[in-house]
């Protein structure tokens, strides 16, 4: 019995090592280990793929097609462009993304002309800015800045842009002007539109019809105001 009772014992103590063997095997195989880059120092892998994150692409998520080097391509060519602001260099420090940072050099004045160039804002027809995502102050600064310069677009879309207040913004030749699911709340918000033919405002908060008669002196043929709250004034299509 004694003996017997030594023995599983013993045989106790070997399936505990086992399993503790197995145990340890099967918990390295979740730690993935970092992997060495040259140019970015240790990164993680990812778990589910082993490939190391981020990806190469990772370095140009938060650069504007005019800042990647070697081609030619202008504003103008392009119809919907994400020409959202990237953050700055301390917020990405603060992220831990500074692999994302462009290699920064004293910018000329040439250069700064040669951008100015190749977006080309000025020569725009027709554009899509919608779904830009502005959510941080130097965005909405930015994104601005390139609505100044549209003074030839005829169609524009700026859908989904979380968009308050486009007074100061002027659209001599817009015929067609789309801010879908905004935030204007009046008519006198909307930017300087004296060609307007088809505005689409639906999905915004517009509370009563004050304003509205700035597009009385335009050629407007068509106005949507869906899922605004005007909607439940009475007789609010004739005003």
């Amino acid at each position: 019995l004694l003996s017997s009772s030594s023995g599983l014992t013993t045989s106790n103590q070997k399936f505990c090592k086992s399993y503790s063997a197995c145990c340890s095997i099967l918990s390295d195989t979740d730690i993935i280990p970092p992997v060495l880059s040259p140019s970015r120092g240790f990164i993680r892998q990812n778990w589910d793929s082993g490939l190391p994150s981020p990806l190469p692409s990772d370095s140009f998520k938060y650069l504007s097609w005019h800042d990647i080097e070697e081609h030619d391509v202008q504003g103008n060519q392009l119809h919907c462009p994400r020409v959202r602001k990237g953050p700055s260099e301390e917020e990405l420090f603060f992220r831990g993304e500074e692999h994302t940072l462009k290699k920064r050099k004293l910018v000329t004045d040439t250069e700064k002309w040669q951008k100015k160039l190749q977006e080309n804002w000025e020569n725009c027809a027709e554009l899509n800015l919608s779904f830009q995502d502005l959510g941080d102050l130097y965005q909405v600064e930015n994104f601005r800045r390139i609505l100044q310069r549209l003074i030839r677009v005829e169609k524009l879309w700026l859908v989904d842009n979380s968009l308050t207040d486009l007074s100061a913004i002027r659209l001599p030749r817009c015929r067609e002007l789309n801010v879908n699911k905004n935030y204007f709340t009046s008519f006198k918000q909307l930017p300087k539109i004296p060609q307007i033919q088809h505005l689409s405002l639906a999905e915004n908060n517009i509370m009563t019809l004050s304003g509205i008669s700035d597009l009385r002196h335009t050629p407007l043929e068509s106005l949507i105001l869906k899922r605004n709250p005007c909607e439940f004034q009475e007789s609010y299509r004739q005003q």
